[in-house]
Formats: C-alpha cells, sequence, structure tokens
C-alpha cells in the first residue's frame, strides 16, 4: 500500500492558506452595499470595484508560474501573501471611489500569482491519477470560505463599520504566512516528515510522466499558446471564470435587495448555494479520476450551472463588471442573469466538442480499490 502522507500534511496547510485569499477577493461582494455611507458608488462602480482586482490578477499568472517552477513555489507564495494582506487591508482606509478601484487592483495583482504556483506545488506532489482529487480537495477552500466567511462578513458588519470589516479580514494571511513557510516543502524531497517509501514512489512516478509528456507541453509559453488544445482550455476558463465571478460577486447584492435583510442573514443565504458546490466538486473529481473521463467531468457541471441561473430565479447575474453596466443600462439584472448562462453554455461546448482526451504514456489511471485517500 502507498503511504499517503501528502494528503493530510500538504493539502489542508493549502486549503487554509487559500481561504483568506478567496474571502479578500468576495467580501467585497457582501461590504459594497453599505460603502455608500461615505461615499456613493453606482452599480456600474460596484461592478468595476469587484471586477477590477481580475485585471490585476492577470499580470501575474504566468511570472509567478515560472518563478515557482524554476525558485520555490513555497517561498513565492509567502511573498505574495504577505502582499495581498496588505493591499487587503488597503480596502479599508480608502477615502474615494477611485482609492477603492485602486486597492482592488493591487490586491488582484498580489493574489494572481498565488493560484499558479500552488499548482506548480501540487503537481510536485500528486501524480496525474490523483491529481483531479487534488485540485478538488485544495479547491474546496473556495466553498468553504464562502460557508464559513460569507455570514462572518454578515456579522461583522452588523457590529462594526465596513472599514474595520476590510481591515480586519486582511491579518489572517499575515499570521498564517509563518505556519505555511514551516509546513510547506516545494518537493518530496525537501520535506521531513515523508516515509522513504512514499519519497521513492512520487519521484519515480513523477519524473516517468514528466518523461512522457507530449513534446509541445515541454515547449515554451509562447509555443504552448500556438497549441489549439491549449488555446481551447483558455477559452473555457473564460467564459467559466466569468459566470463564476459574476455569480458570487454579485450574489450577495441581488440576495439583499430580494430579501432586504440584515447582513448576517444576507450572508447566510449566499452560502447556502456554497454547501452544494462543496459536496459536488469533490464528488465530481473522484468521478474524474475514477474514469479518467476529464472532458465530461467539466461539460456536467457547467451545463447544472445554466440549469440553476436560468430555473433558480435569483436574478441576473454576468461578469461583475457587466452585470454592473447592464443594470445601469436597463434599470433591471434580469438581462445580465441571461448573458452569465450565455458564458456557462460557451463554456461548456468549448469544453465537450473541442476538447480531446489525451493519454499520457505511463500514467494509466489506477484501479479505484487501490487508489488513496
Amino acid at each position: 500500500m502507498i503511504p499517503r502522507r501528502r494528503w493530510a500534511y500538504v493539502i489542508p496547510v493549502a486549503v487554509v492558506m487559500y481561504m483568506p485569499a478567496y474571502l479578500d477577493r468576495t467580501n467585497v461582494a457582501v461590504i459594497l452595499p453599505y460603502v455608500g455611507a461615505d461615499f456613493p458608488l453606482s452599480a456600474g462602480a460596484k461592478g468595476l470595484a469587484s471586477g477590477i482586482f481580475l485585471v490585476g490578477y492577470l499580470v501575474l499568472q504566468i511570472p509567478a508560474a515560472v518563478l515557482a517552477a524554476k525558485w520555490s513555489a513555497r517561498k513565492t507564495v509567502l511573498i505574495l501573501m504577505i502582499a495581498w494582506a496588505f493591499a487587503a487591508v488597503l480596502c479599508g482606509l480608502v477615502r474615494n471611489e477611485t482609492q477603492l478601484h485602486l486597492a482592488r487592483l493591487l490586491l488582484g495583482l498580489f493574489e494572481g500569482g498565488v493560484w499558479p504556483a500552488v499548482l506548480v506545488l501540487l503537481a510536485s506532489w500528486f501524480p496525474q491519477a490523483e491529481r483531479a482529487r487534488a485540485n478538488a480537495w485544495w479547491m474546496t477552500c473556495l466553498p468553504i470560505s464562502a460557508i464559513l466567511m460569507s455570514p462572518l462578513s454578515g456579522f461583522m458588519l452588523d457590529h462594526m463599520s465596513w472599514r474595520w470589516v476590510f481591515v480586519l479580514q486582511g491579518l489572517p494571511p499575515l499570521v498564517w504566512a509563518v505556519v505555511w513557510g514551516f509546513a510547506v516543502a516545494d518537493r518530496p524531497a525537501r520535506a521531513r516528515w515523508i516515509s522513504p517509501a512514499e519519497r521513492e514512489y512520487l519521484e519515480t512516478t513523477l519524473q516517468a510522466e514528466e518523461d512522457a509528456k507530449p513534446a509541445f507541453a515541454k515547449r515554451s509559453y509562447r509555443q504552448a499558446l500556438a497549441n489549439r488544445q491549449v488555446l481551447l482550455l483558455v477559452g473555457v476558463c473564460f467564459f467559466w471564470i466569468t459566470g463564476f465571478y459574476g455569480f458570487s460577486l454579485w450574489l450577495p447584492s441581488v440576495v439583499k435587495t430580494m430579501t432586504g435583510g440584515s447582513a448576517t442573514a444576507v450572508g447566510f443565504l449566499s452560502a447556502v448555494p456554497y454547501v452544494l458546490a462543496l459536496a459536488g466538486m469533490v464528488a465530481c473529481a473522484h468521478w474524474s479520476d475514477r474514469t479518467g473521463n476529464r472532458r465530461l467531468a467539466v461539460t456536467v457541471p457547467l451545463l447544472v450551472a445554466i440549469a440553476g441561473l436560468l430555473l433558480g430565479n435569483l436574478g441576473g447575474f454576468a461578469g461583475p463588471y457587466l452585470v454592473g453596466w447592464l443594470t445601469d443600462v436597463t434599470g433591471t439584472a434580469a438581462t445580465s442573469f441571461v448573458v452569465l448562462a450565455a458564458f456557462f453554455a460557451v463554456a461548456a461546448g468549448l469544453a465537450f466538442f473541442g476538447l480531446k482526451p489525451a493519454t499520457v504514456e505511463g500514467s494509466a489511471h489506477v484501479p479505484a480499490a487501490t487508489r488513496h485517500p
């Protein structure tokens, strides 16, 4: 039996690390309705405050991945954690709309490199037959953060100013940076807690998978971006991310408008969809690793998302700025609702009809009965 300490040591530390990151990017959705007391914000300005984060987020994606792969994923994430904490606190100190947008831009800039750096780290700890489950268990930080933190943000808003909520929620990354620095190792060879058997299994398997990679996967980023499959994956990600952030960043505002409830009630109601998301993403990842059918594992959840948005009658969602702009123009969120569903539809179509499953020689799927955890 292959030892599995990596599941208990690597994943939980990464999950806790990224929970504040997701909180710091999405708490703006709960907080923005209360900013108007200090300086008024139109729906478009609110959408821009949410969406401009992703403009900064784009900048360090590839540089951080390169730095993590060639230098150290652990150190790259550590530096970015400290920087994003200061940017998050800065959001609570702004005095006007321009400063708010700038602070959100900086937050996205520093957080943008964390995700790819963690993916590099996970690729050094989990072979391909375990990769979907490893990514899914790490990504549980997203729904867990929403489930726990949305009600927390609402509760805090009921007892303190929105400025203090931004400041206090920006501090946890500074604390966890200490844990991250001591607990995480870049690869099995550098970990003290791993057994010799597990280290040998990982090093042998991962090296075999690296040797068996197709030629285009070993080329430069420029050459990789010229590959059709890579471009299709970029397209799937674009349309999915637009829908995902349109939903997550506007849900609290729509819930507040529909219910007129307190900040605490809005926080609890906004957390409900993520309870189902938590169970669904883990189950889907296990099915993906068991069957090896990555295409359906992407397509089916996107189709479910379309049905949920068109039948759920929660209001209108699209990309954060698009939602705000359409609301200002049309006076209703209903139009944006249909637009968001269309983004999911395009992502599902690209995933199912455009992507072709590829089998890497030497990385056949292990029978379910022998897999861990």
